[in-house]
């Protein structure tokens, strides 16, 4: 029997699988739009001043040029959300009797993280939870109990 997991919010007895948020979102947006207006006055700003103060005329536009190519880039994985391509899914496949433990690991302090792995023989620790999801203890400790549960597998906090 093998376990894989898609990109798609569904649960069954023998398969679980997460759904991964894309790039559309309004925080992205925003930056998006303030990088894109930002370097377009940079770039106002250093060609009208290219003619008097030649060379902070000169740094300006490419400051100017490098937000553009910076703002392209963002709107660009912004309306493919993500990555290019029409099947932009990640399939692990695995064996189920290779999973280990699912594992949380905890660092407190300023930065405060709190990740979750499936531990995996032979391939390591997969990280189960996104950069940018700030999860509180009971919730990552309910979705670790669930995951392990249902995978049969101890959980470990690290």
């Amino acid at each position: 029997m093998q376990l894989d997991l898609v990109c798609m919010s569904w649960r069954s007895e023998s398969i679980w699988i997460e759904f991964i948020v894309g790039s559309r979102k309004t925080s992205n947006f925003c930056w998006a739009f303030i990088l894109f207006f930002g370097s377009l006055g940079f770039l106002l700003v250093g060609t009208s001043s290219y003619l008097v103060f030649f060379p902070q005329g000169i740094v300006m536009s490419f400051y100017g040029i490098a937000g553009l190519f910076i703002s392209f880039y963002l709107w660009c994985t912004i309306f493919w959300n993500g990555s290019p391509g029409k099947n932009r899914r990640i399939f692990l496949r695995f064996l189920m009797k290779d999973i280990q433990s699912i594992r949380i690991e905890v660092k407190e302090g300023i930065y405060a993280r709190r990740v979750l792995y499936m531990e995996i023989r032979d391939q390591g620790a997969v990280p189960l939870t996104r950069t940018n999801e700030n999860l509180t203890p009971r919730e990552i400790e309910q979705k670790a109990a669930e995951l392990a549960y249902f995978l049969r597998v101890p959980v470990e906090v690290f």
